[in-house]
């Protein structure tokens, strides 16, 4: 069978597998969180004398090819039941793919095996084995509506707490893709919001974004309402503490590509206000933003997604400006100054 460990980890003693686990993709915490999670459902309370670790890379090289297989027929001193993890096994897999067929077709069982490799091609006589009589669970970075998902899955059915795709997205602005680090972070939320049914896009700036994210949302706000001046001051002190030019960009992306997404659906015919609130901007925010729009005129909104395009480039090299020069060009033409 073969799924996302995402899934996976959502609800692991529901998921029916047999004496081989393959781990595969890059994500290392997904992976021991796999294993964390194989464990006890392996093991039950064993102790882990009854868990053998090797290295891929040293059990190719340097140790007899029948070490593996020898670990998996042994019977365990300490219970009914063995784990047998081979880490890094890219190689090893390829050196002794035969042998590994072999042991598949009559399997120990008494013994589980882990295999964690980067790749897992699934047509080869090897992955089919795998799929009939275990699990392959693909560990590879979650993206979009995937990683939003998971986001709300996991807020749900492990903290008991709801919590929207936007500020999903927004917890992905601050945080970044990596789903232990995403973890982490609802954790805390978690023990923040107390008895609150909710994380709210305000828990997650409080929580997670630190004055740099604070400093960032002051800024946005200082452009939608023309107030230019405030806009740079935000944006120096953002930059004297080091913050990267493409973050601050990426905080001004997530708030106006919505604008340009409402200025689009009023095109077709939307109210301006419905338009905004179907753009995900968030409710206390809607009369301000309606405020601006009108102020910009719809003929510059059209061309907020050009501004933004054309500053991301700029800022990877198009351009000979510096990177203060780009970001405080892109803040006059969105607050409507230039």
């Amino acid at each position: 069978m073969s799924q996302h460990v995402t899934e996976f980890l959502l609800n692991p003693a529901a998921s029916e597998f047999g004496p081989v686990v393959v781990l595969y993709g890059d994500d290392r915490y997904m992976k021991q969180e796999a294993i964390k999670a194989i464990e006890p459902l392996v093991l039950g309370e064993e102790e882990d004398t009854s868990i053998t670790r090797y290295d891929g890379k040293r059990l190719e090289k340097e140790l007899p090819p029948s070490t593996l297989f020898d670990e998996l027929k042994t019977v365990s001193m300490w219970g009914d039941k063995r784990l047998v993890i081979v880490d890094d096994a890219e190689k090893f897999v390829s050196a002794f793919r035969g042998k590994l067929e072999k042991y598949l077709e009559a399997p120990s069982k008494s013994s589980f095996l882990i295999l964690d490799v980067k790749s897992w091609s699934k047509s080869t006589r090897l992955a089919k084995l795998v799929s009939k009589i275990g699990l392959d669970l693909e560990c590879k970075e979650l993206k979009g509506g995937a990683l939003a998902k998971w986001i709300c899955d996991t807020a749900g059915q492990l903290h008991q707490k709801q919590i929207s795709r936007e500020a999903a997205a927004l917890l992905v602005e601050l945080v970044g893709t990596h789903c232990g680090q995403i973890h982490q972070e609802l954790e805390k939320l978690t023990t923040f919001v107390g008895d609150q049914p909710r994380i709210s896009p305000d828990d997650i700036r409080a929580v997670v974004g630190g004055w740099k994210a604070e400093t960032t949302w002051a800024m946005t706000d200082a452009v939608r309402d023309g107030n230019i001046g405030d806009a740079l001051h935000y944006l120096d002190n953002l930059l004297v503490a080091g913050e990267a030019p493409q973050k601050i960009l990426g905080g001004l992306n997530f708030v106006w590509r919505k604008y340009f997404k409402a200025t689009q659906q009023a095109v077709q015919g939307t109210p301006l206000k419905q338009a905004i609130k179907q753009a995900g901007v968030f409710p206390r925010d809607i009369d301000s933003t309606e405020r601006y729009l009108r102020r910009l005129t719809r003929k510059r909104a059209e061309k907020i997604c050009h501004w933004l395009l054309e500053t991301d480039l700029n800022l990877k090299g198009k351009s000979r400006l510096t990177p203060r020069l780009e970001l405080e060009r892109l803040l006059f033409l969105l607050s409507g100054c230039i």
